[in-house]
This record gives C-alpha cells, sequence and structure tokens, in this order.
C-alpha cells in the first residue's frame, strides 16, 4: 500500500519563510524613513495653514517650519533643504529629498519623497 505525503517538509519550510523574512526586515527598515516623511508632510501643511492670508518672507516661513521641525522630531531634512520660493504671487514650499536605508551588506532601499505646498 502507498503512503502518500501530507503536509510540507522542513526544507519547503525554509523556502517558503526566506523570502517572508527578507521582506518582513525591508518593511522595519522602511517604517522609520516614512514616519518621518509624514512628519514632514505634517510640518508642511501647519506652516501652510498657519500662514493663511499673511503676508511673510522665505526666511520667517522658513524659521516656522524648523520650529514645526524641531516638534515633529524631523532631523531629515533641515528647515535649509526645503526649497521655499514666490511663484504666481503665492508661496510654495517643497520637500524633495531621498533617504537610504541599509538593507544587508552591499544592498540598500533608495526612497526618495516630493512634496508641495502652496501658501496662500
Amino acid at each position: 500500500m502507498r503512503h502518500s505525503q501530507r503536509g510540507i517538509t522542513f526544507i519547503g519550510w525554509v523556502v517558503l519563510l526566506i523570502p517572508v523574512a527578507i521582506i518582513i526586515f525591508a518593511v522595519i527598515r522602511l517604517v522609520p524613513i516614512y514616519l518621518n516623511y509624514m512628519a514632514v508632510a505634517k510640518a508642511l501643511s501647519q506652516l501652510a495653514s498657519e500662514n493663511k492670508g499673511e503676508s511673510s518672507t522665505a526666511d520667517a516661513l522658513r524659521n516656522s517650519l524648523d520650529k514645526h521641525f524641531q516638534v515633529g522630531y524631523v532631523e531629515h531634512p533641515s528647515a535649509k533643504e526645503i526649497d521655499i520660493h514666490r511663484e504666481d504671487g503665492h508661496w510654495t514650499a517643497i520637500a524633495d529629498y531621498e533617504e537610504v536605508a541599509p538593507l544587508f551588506a552591499d544592498i540598500s532601499l533608495l526612497v526618495q519623497f516630493h512634496k508641495q505646498v502652496d501658501i496662500p
């Protein structure tokens, strides 16, 4: 009488779990980077809502943004790296930056962020 195999073998488990473990490790490395981006986006949105209808200078906006970055524990990018310029009669703040998350050995993940906020 033939006996058929039931279930999955140890080698099958290893082949199944290694890709899942690599993906979970990559997600763990990326979560702090995305949390930092969310803090940057929140600071830019707060900057826009605070300065509605006010005539400000680029330095005043940058100082206000720096305070938001300090409160939100944003380390990268700094407020000096945010492009704040006048465009079509209103101010525009653009956060355009990259972050690298080392994965293992010579493999890293590069994440590019771009957030633009118009300040009326």
